[in-house]
């Protein structure tokens, strides 16, 4: 036998189980409030029964003592047995014959037996199916539950006892009831199964786009996105499904253009490299030239070594495995470190290195990616700062709560639209940023990324003034370390 598809799936769906699990609950409440309404009639009509039947009896009795009153109108339906104390019938009427009379009269034995009725004792009552005829002379079969009473009675000088019966539902009400309630209650549950289908359906719809969004959605397309309006769980769902994508295509954005940006910036000196060396190789050199040769390719070296180690620092960063070890450090203290390793750098390119006034401000961080972070704000001062009087100077202070380190230069500055840009990586402004003609070591262009990055990594703010044709000064702010208020 061929299999559907999807049925399977569907039986195992959340929205079949959803309707299964609802129709189940609003099944099992139906049937307690139907079950609690037929129980009522079914107790209504017992009374009502049990009511009749004992007015007639108070007839009967009155009739049987002679005493007048209001003559005793039995239905063809019921049924009247007067029975001596000896069990012998001394007369019937209703809707009996003799053979079954028989049967009831056992029946009347059988309950008074087990009552252990006496003449000084009150009546019994019982309740039976009763198979007798619609009428006495007729042969159509009646067929019904009755309701009995053995009533002892007493006549003059005789005794015995009266079994009187009607039907328990000679309407068939109960039957009735107990079929509309079946019927209305599959009825209710069909329609329920229906409309929570439909319903179930509709509230998947989103779940539904969200995979089939999900199944066409590669590396090379992340640019799609559900747009699901709404308040309720679904949509913020899907919301957040296309937070989720705009922030993972923001990521393979960023990768594509860091990879693209260390492939050209590795492409240009070992280009340079390549044509340096053939050209020595090509025909016979001075040894001024061979010189000035290898001096290029260490330049190149120098240069790609740097920046392959800025790479290595920036994935480090970004997968989380820099393993920082956060104590009570002096800011100052780690500024002066950092001035004095740089200060040959500053002498050998002509530029004047100073500090300020350096007061001890304590905050919580890891010494040596601060102390990274600073040298690559002072030697990034130091390779762009210009005019006849170049000079880095680097300050501490403390601001509120808050404390701060400044490092500016005397350089041409930075123009107020290349701002926003500057912990970019691989940006560089133009001219401030590119490699000079001298073939000397430029910047890669990362350092201000690392720089950045460690001072948010510290909870810290990196914040640039500029102005064109008179400097540029850095300022990171932290916060005070908690030990230091105590």
């Amino acid at each position: 036998m061929k299999k559907i598809p999807g049925i399977p799936v569907f039986f195992h769906s959340i929205r079949f189980r959803l309707v299964v699990w609802f129709t189940v609950i609003l099944a099992l409440v139906l049937s307690i409030f139907s079950a609690f309404i037929y129980y009522n009639q079914a107790r209504d009509i017992r009374g009502d029964a049990f009511y009749s039947l004992e007015r007639k009896m108070t007839d009967i009795e009155i009739a049987l003592a002679g005493d007048g009153g209001t003559p005793v109108m039995l239905q063809a339906s019921d049924v009247l047995v007067i029975i001596d104390s000896g069990g012998k019938v001394l007369a019937y009427q209703g809707a009996v014959t003799e053979k079954n009379v028989i049967d009831l009269v056992k029946n009347a034995q059988a309950a008074q037996q087990q009552a252990n009725v006496s003449h000084a004792e009150p009546q019994i009552s019982w309740f039976q199916e009763w198979k007798g005829v619609s009428s006495p002379g007729a042969g159509a079969v009646l067929t019904s539950h009755y309701f009995f009473i053995l009533k002892p009675v007493s006549a003059g000088m005789r005794s015995g006892f009266i079994i009187l019966g009607n039907p328990f539902d000679p309407y068939g009400l109960n039957d009735r009831l107990l079929f509309t309630l079946v019927i209305g209650v599959l009825l209710t549950l069909a329609v329920a199964m229906g409309g929570g289908l439909w319903l179930a359906d509709r509230a998947m719809r989103p779940v539904h786009t969200i995979t089939n969004t999900a199944r066409t959605i590669s590396e090379t397309d992340l640019n799609r996105r559900l747009n699901i309006t709404g308040r309720d769980e679904l949509a913020e769902l899907a919301n957040t499904f296309d937070a989720m994508l705009a922030r993972l295509q923001t990521a393979f954005e960023r990768q594509r253009q860091f990879v693209a940006d260390a492939s050209h910036e590795l492409r240009t000196p070992l280009t340079i490299v390549n044509l340096e060396s053939s050209r020595a190789l090509a025909s016979r050199r001075t040894v001024d030239e061979y010189q000035r040769v290898l001096g290029v390719i260490r330049s190149e070296n120098e240069f790609m070594s740097h920046l392959v180690n800025d790479l290595l620092t920036l994935a480090r960063m970004d997968s989380g495995q820099m393993g920082m070890e956060m104590n009570r450090v002096d800011l100052s203290d780690i500024s002066l470190e950092a001035v004095e390793r740089l200060a040959s750098l500053a002498e050998r390119k002509n530029v004047r290195l100073e500090t300020g006034d350096l007061p001890e401000l304590t905050i919580d961080g890891d010494k040596r990616y601060l102390l990274q972070m600073l040298s690559n704000l002072i030697e990034n001062g130091i390779k762009y700062t210009s005019g006849d009087d170049k000079k880095v100077r680097v300050d501490t202070g403390q601001d509120g709560n808050s404390v701060w380190v400044r490092v500016s230069d005397s350089g041409e500055g930075i123009p107020p639209e290349h701002l926003p840009h500057l912990f970019n990586r691989f940006y560089r402004v133009d001219k401030a940023r590119s490699r000079d003609d001298n073939n000397e070591t430029g910047g890669s262009g990362l350092g201000l990324a690392i720089v950045d990055w460690i001072a948010r990594a510290h909870g810290g703010e990196v914040r640039v003034e500029s102005v064109p044709g008179e400097g540029t000064a850095f300022e990171v702010h932290f916060k005070i370390s908690r030990t230091a208020h105590d």
